[in-house]
C-alpha cells in the first residue's frame, strides 16, 4: 500500500479524478505528453542508470513529480533533461513501475532489472610470452580495441559484463588472431573457419511465466497464463491499469478497456507477468475506438506492426522515362556501376499497375533520391575501381531530387498514388556524410570530421576503431554532428522530405556511425512538426551492423523505432541455405532477438539487401560461403546453380513472413534474382521472361505476403515453439481463438512430421495452405513434408 498511500498524500487531486464516475476511466491530457509506446527500460544493478527524459516525454521540464520502487533512489537533474536512478539497499525487482506526473497527469514506465552477468574471462598462453593480448567477438562487436586483457600470474584476464547467451570470439595475441586453445567449444563462422564460443548464464528457464490471448469481446478481453506469476502488469498505452480494470481468477486475466480509449482511433493494451524465474513475453492487443481488433481488415497502412516492406534501388527497378536517362560517359566506369535508367516514374507506373498490391506488400522503401555527382570517382581501397553514384548514397545536395531519377512533381505523384493504393513510402536518407562536391563543405570546411590521422593513416572505413568519425571513402566527408549547427542543418534537411512530400518514414543509412544526440534532435523535430500537428506516424528504421546490445541502444521512443535484425538474418541465411546448420541455432537466435527487442518489435527481417550477396546464390550453390563474394561478382557470372535454391529462398521468405517483426523483401528476391556482392547484387529488375522456378517462387512470395497482412495471428499473435530439431522447426502464432502453425523441413528428403497441437487448440480444425495432407487425431498432427519446404496450417 505504500505506493498508493504516497499518491493519495501527495497527489490527492489526481487520485480523486481517477476515482470519479464509473471508476473505469483514466484521465488523459488533451495535449500529448509522451512520445510513443515505451518498452521496459533496463536498470543497472551495480551502477547508476541515466534515463534521457526527452526520449520518453515531450516536455521534460513539465514533469511535476515521480515515484518508483523503494529499491531505487531517483532524482531529476537540474536541467530537467535526465533522471538518474541509483540502486538502494533493497534488491531491485525484475520488473517495476516508474510513475511520472506531467502537467498533473500520470504516466508509467516499466523498469526491468538488468540481467547482465559479471564474468572474469581468462586465457592461459601456456609457455608462450606475449606483450599484448585482446579478445574480440560478439561481446564487443569484434573490436580488439574494446577487449584489452591484463596479465596476472602468467595468465591474461578481462572482466566482462554480458547478458546470458552465447558469444563467438577470437583471441588476438600480439596482433595475431586465433581460436582459444583452452576452450573446446567452437562453432563454424560460415566462412570456412571456426570461432571459439563462450556460453554464459542459464539459457533454459522452464518455470518462466507465459501469457497468451484467450478471448475478446468488444471492450473486454481475457488473457491466459502458463506457470504461476507473482506480479502482473497491465497497461493501456503508457498508463498503468490497477485492480479497477482487471482481475485474475480461474478463467484467466480479465481486462476491461478504459472508457478513455474510446476517444482514440488506435491504442493498445499491453501486459507482462513476472515470477522468480523471470519476465514473461509481452502481450500487445490493438484497439479501435476502445474495442479489441480481431479482424485484420480493420487495420490500415498506418498500423506499423502490419507493414511489409519492399526495398528497391531506384536506378535498378524500372525505367519509366527514357528522356531522363543520363549514364556517365567514362570508359573507366563499368556498366555494372553506371546508371541503368530506373526512375521515380517507373516506380509510380508499377504502383498504378498494381504490382505491389498483387505482391502483398504495403510499404515501399526507396533508395536515396537526392542529387548525386555527375561524374565518377575511384574508391579508396584497392583495386581503386571507378564508380558512379547510381545508388544515391553520395549526395551533393540534401533537399533536391536527382535529375536522373525525376522531378519534385513526379515524387509528389508517386507518394499520392502510393497512398491511394494503401501503400506507405519510406525514404532512404543519408545523415552521416555527403559528397565532397556538397557546396556547404566549401563554405564550412570545419563541419566535417578529421581525415588525416597520426602515422600517415587515413580515417577511412575504420568502422569500429573510429565509429563516429570515420569516412566511408576519400571523397565522402563525414558530418561533424557533435556541432549543434551541423545537427540542425542535417536534421532540418531530413524533416523537409517528410513535410514537403508527405513521406511516411525513413530508412537511415549507417545509423551506428551517427551520434545518438542527432537521432534525438531529428525525432523531436518530426514529432513536433509532423506527428502531433498532422496526427500521423513517421516510421524510422536504422542500419547498424553489430551486436544486438549496440543495435538496441538506438531504439526508443525518442530515437529510432527499429533497426534491421542483421544478426537474425545471418543465422536464418546459414540455417536455410546450408544443409548442416541446425534449426536449433535459428530458434536460439530468434529467442535472443525477443529478449533484446521484445516479442512485438518493429525490427526489419530481411531477405537480403544492397550490401550483401543474394541469398539464392548461396542457397543455389553458385557462391561459396568462404569465397570473396565481391570479386566473384566482378570475375564471373553468378546465377542459380541448383534449383533447390528457389525452395530454400521460399522457406526463408516463409520464416520472415511468420515471425514477429517487419518482413522486408529486397527487390528481385520475390522471384529469386541471383547475384554476388555489391555491385552484382544490384542488377536490373526483371518483370518478364521469368522461368518456371521464378514464377513459382513469385507466386509463393505473393501468397505468403497476402496471408501475412490478412492474419491477426501473424501480425499481433503470441509466439511459441512447438518442436525444434536439426531438420524440423515448428512454431505457432496465436491471437485469441485464431492460430497459424508454421512447419519447416530442411532435410533434402521428404519427411513424416508428427507433433502435438497446443492444448487450447486441440479442438480446432487446421487446414493446409500449401497443399499438404494433414492428419489430426486426438490433439496430434502428422503430415509428410517435401525436402526443403514448409507448410502453414490455419484454423
Amino acid at each position: 500500500m505504500k505506493h498508493f498511500s504516497f499518491i493519495l498524500f501527495t497527489f490527492g487531486i489526481a487520485l480523486i479524478l481517477q476515482s470519479c464516475g464509473s471508476g473505469t476511466d483514466i484521465p488523459v491530457s488533451k495535449e500529448p505528453q509522451m512520445m510513443k509506446l515505451s518498452a521496459p527500460v533496463t536498470v543497472n544493478t551495480s551502477d547508476s542508470t541515466v534515463i534521457e527524459l526527452g526520449d520518453y516525454f515531450l516536455y521534460p521540464n513539465k514533469i511535476d513529480s515521480f515515484f518508483t520502487d523503494n529499491s531505487l533512489n531517483a532524482r531529476i537533474t537540474k536541467d530537467s533533461l535526465q533522471m538518474v536512478l541509483h540502486p538502494g539497499e533493497h534488491s531491485i525487482p525484475l520488473l517495476s513501475e516508474l510513475k511520472v506526473w506531467s502537467k498533473g497527469f500520470a504516466y508509467s514506465l516499466l523498469l526491468e532489472r538488468s540481467q547482465k552477468i559479471h564474468y572474469r574471462f581468462g586465457f592461459d598462453p601456456g609457455n608462450k610470452k606475449y606483450k599484448k593480448v585482446q579478445i574480440a567477438g560478439q561481446m564487443n562487436d569484434w573490436n580488439p580495441g574494446a577487449g584489452p586483457m591484463f596479465l596476472k600470474e602468467g595468465k591474461w584476464y578481462t572482466d566482462l559484463h554480458l547478458f546470458p547467451g552465447k558469444y563467438q570470439y577470437k583471441i588476438i595475441c600480439d596482433g595475431k588472431w586465433a581460436s582459444d586453445k583452452n576452450n573446446p567449444d567452437s562453432v563454424s563462422n560460415n566462412s570456412g573457419g571456426f570461432n571459439s564460443q563462450l556460453t554464459l548464464g542459464n539459457l533454459n528457464s522452464p518455470g518462466l511465466p507465459a501469457l497468451y490471448t484467450v478471448k475478446a469481446d468488444g471492450k473486454k478481453l481475457i488473457l491466459g497464463l502458463k506457470n504461476k506469476a507473482d506480479t502482473i502488469f497491465v497497461l493501456w498505452e503508457n498508463h498503468f491499469l490497477d485492480s479497477r480494470f482487471w482481475k485474475h481468477d480461474s478463467s484467466g486475466i480479465q481486462i476491461s478497456v478504459p472508457k478513455t480509449a474510446g476517444s482514440f482511433e488506435r491504442s493498445f493494451i499491453r501486459a507482462w507477468a513476472v515470477n522468480k524465474t523471470g519476465i514473461s513475453n509481452e502481450i500487445l492487443v490493438p484497439l479501435k475506438s476502445g474495442k479489441v481488433i480481431t479482424d485484420a481488415s480493420k487495420l490500415t497502412r498506418t498500423d506499423r506492426e502490419a507493414m511489409i516492406l519492399y526495398f528497391m534501388m531506384v536506378d535498378r527497378f524500372r525505367d519509366g522515362k527514357k528522356e531522363n536517362n543520363a549514364p556517365i560517359i567514362d570508359k573507366d566506369i563499368d556498366p555494372k556501376v553506371n546508371y541503368m535508367g530506373g526512375d521515380i516514374y517507373g516506380i509510380t507506373k508499377s504502383i498504378d499497375e498494381g504490382y505491389f498490391t498483387k505482391l502483398g506488400v504495403n510499404t515501399l522503401w526507396i533508395s536515396p533520391i537526392t542529387q548525386n555527382p555527375l561524374k565518377g570517382y575511384n574508391e579508396f581501397p584497392a583495386p581503386h575501381r571507378k564508380f558512379s553514384g547510381y545508388h544515391g548514397y553520395w549526395p551533393i545536395t540534401l533537399t533536391t531530387v536527382d535529375t536522373r531519377f525525376g522531378t519534385a512533381d513526379e515524387l509528389h505523384q508517386l507518394v499520392n498514388d502510393a497512398h491511394g493504393k494503401g501503400l506507405n513510402i519510406v525514404l532512404d536518407f543519408v545523415s552521416h556524410h555527403a559528397h565532397q562536391e556538397y557546396a556547404v563543405f566549401k563554405a564550412h570546411p570545419d563541419w566535417i570530421t578529421v581525415l588525416d590521422l597520426p602515422k600517415k593513416r587515413k580515417n577511412i572505413r575504420l568502422f569500429d576503431e573510429n565509429r563516429l568519425t570515420t569516412w566511408f571513402d576519400i571523397f565522402l566527408p563525414t558530418f561533424d554532428l557533435t556541432r549543434p549547427e551541423v545537427t540542425e542543418m542535417v536534421s532540418d534537411s531530413a524533416t523537409f522530405w517528410i513535410r514537403e512530400y508527405n513521406i511516411d518514414g525513413f530508412r537511415h543509412d549507417a545509423a551506428k556511425h551517427v551520434p545518438e544526440n542527432y537521432w534525438r534532435v531529428l525525432t523531436k523535430k518530426l514529432t513536433q512538426q509532423v506527428v502531433i500537428p498532422q496526427g500521423r506516424q513517421v516510421y524510422q528504421i536504422g542500419e547498424t551492423f553489430g551486436s544486438r546490445e549496440l543495435i538496441k541502444s538506438y531504439i526508443n521512443p525518442g530515437m529510432l523505432d527499429a533497426q534491421f535484425e542483421f544478426n537474425l538474418y545471418w543465422d536464418a541465411k546459414n540455417t536455410f541455405a546450408q544443409d548442416y546448420t541446425s534449426f536449433r541455432d535459428l530458434n536460439y537466435s530468434l529467442q535472443q532477438s525477443f529478449s533484446y527487442f521484445g516479442e512485438h518489435n518493429l525490427m526489419g527481417n530481411i531477405t537480403g539487401n544492397q550490401d550483401m550477396p543474394r541469398f539464392i546464390s548461396f542457397a543455389g550453390g553458385a557462391l561459396g560461403f568462404s569465397e570473396d563474394a565481391t570479386e566473384a561478382g566482378w570475375k564471373r557470372d553468378v546465377e542459380v546453380k541448383d534449383t533447390v535454391g528457389y525452395r530454400k529462398l521460399a522457406s526463408l521468405m516463409a520464416f520472415n513472413m511468420t515471425i514477429p517483426g517487419i518482413p522486408v523483401i529486397y527487390y528481385g528476391d520475390e522471384y529469386g534474382m541471383a547475384g554476388a556482392a555489391d555491385p552484382d547484387n544490384r542488377r536490373m529488375m526483371k518483370f518478364d521472361s521469368l522461368n518456371t522456378h521464378e514464377k513459382n517462387l513469385l507466386a509463393t512470395t505473393s501468397k505468403l505476403a497476402n496471408m501475412r497482412h490478412t492474419s491477426m495471428p501473424l501480425i499481433y499473435g503470441d509466439f511459441n515453439t512447438i518442436k525444434v530439431s536439426e531438420k524440423v522447426y515448428i512454431y505457432i502464432r496465436s491471437y485469441f481463438d485464431k492460430a497459424v502453425i508454421v512447419i519447416f523441413n530442411k532435410d533434402k528428403k521428404s519427411k513424416k512430421i508428427e507433433f502435438d497441437i497446443p492444448e487450447r487448440f486441440v479442438n480446432s480444425v487446421f487446414l493446409s495452405n500449401f497443399e499438404n495432407q494433414i492428419s489430426l487425431k486426438k490433439g496430434k498432427a502428422s503430415l509428410i513434408l517435401n525436402g526443403n519446404s514448409f507448410e502453414l496450417l490455419s484454423n
